[in-house]
């Protein structure tokens, strides 16, 4: 009688790309796994982690690029298990944070493959704390919706975001994947009832050596500069305190540079 030798696959959230804040099950998993199976975004500090034993591909999809198909994938993770090995299928941010979760899980459950999803700092959470904002400043916002900008996907009908449905006053937006139609944005953003003033903050590559930032209102959303990708788009009156000091550091940059005397903030 043959005995099924069975692995199991864990899907673990990467963070946003630094090594100090992935969590310690991340960190234990990608030392002794045999097979990592990584998104594109993951950085070589991150990949470096996992043991000498761990074989480590590229499973990465970015948009507007060629890149693996997602059910090439799920025959890689169950391939594996089923030769009896641990596969991290290491993502960026959070795995359950437009990260086609569900559709490991769908895979590896109709395979009956053994997993475990192991969450992480998800992009739009890093990106406030990099900005020393509170996404729910109680006298001012009492809740967070997290909305993705990029619908759309290859062979699938585009459905366009509802954001009448989603704008509020007392609500923060956080837009994974804003795309650069800034103006498409302000405009149906006013349209559903959002004031001109409302702050607005775009961060690129989160909590990483190559963070980059830009700082705005609603109204003149569209003078954003266009930001290397990943990107993530806060905007609520939460960020209020964000913008009025990202706008001094501005003028002061300003001020400096004409010779003009810079009084400390």
């Amino acid at each position: 009688m043959s005995m099924t030798i069975t692995g199991k696959v864990y899907l673990v959230g990467a963070g946003p790309g630094d090594p100090e804040l992935l969590t310690v099950r991340a960190h234990n998993l990608l030392r002794r796994a045999d097979l990592v199976l990584h998104d594109d975004l993951n950085p070589p500090a991150i990949l470096a982690l996992a043991g000498p034993q761990a074989a480590v591909e590229n499973v990465g999809k970015r948009c507007g690029k060629k890149g693996v198909a997602q059910e090439q994938i799920n025959a890689r993770m169950i391939e594996a298990a089923r030769r009896g090995q641990e596969v991290v299928r290491l993502k960026s941010g959070d795995p359950g944070i437009f990260g086609r979760l569900a559709e490991e899980i769908d895979a590896l459950e109709a395979a009956a493959i053994p997993y475990e999803v192991v969450p992480g700092i998800t992009a739009g959470i890093a990106a406030a704390a990099a900005m020393s904002a509170s996404l729910t400043d109680r006298r001012k916002t009492s809740r967070v919706i997290l909305v993705s900008g990029h619908r759309a996907t290859k062979g699938e009908p585009h459905e366009k975001t509802n954001w009448k449905a989603l704008a509020a006053e007392d609500a923060t937006l956080v837009i994974y994947m804003p795309g650069n139609n800034f103006a498409g944005l302000r405009d149906e953003l006013l349209a559903a009832g959002l004031d001109t003033g409302t702050p607005a903050v775009l961060v690129s590559r989160a909590a990483t050596p190559q963070q980059q930032h830009g700082s705005t209102t609603l109204g003149a959303l569209d003078q954003l500069p266009t930001l290397e990708s990943p990107a993530i788009l806060l905007i609520g009156r939460s960020l209020a305190g964000v913008h009025q000091r990202l706008s001094a550091e501005i003028l002061a940059l300003a001020l400096d540079e004409t010779g003009a005397r810079v009084s400390p903030l």
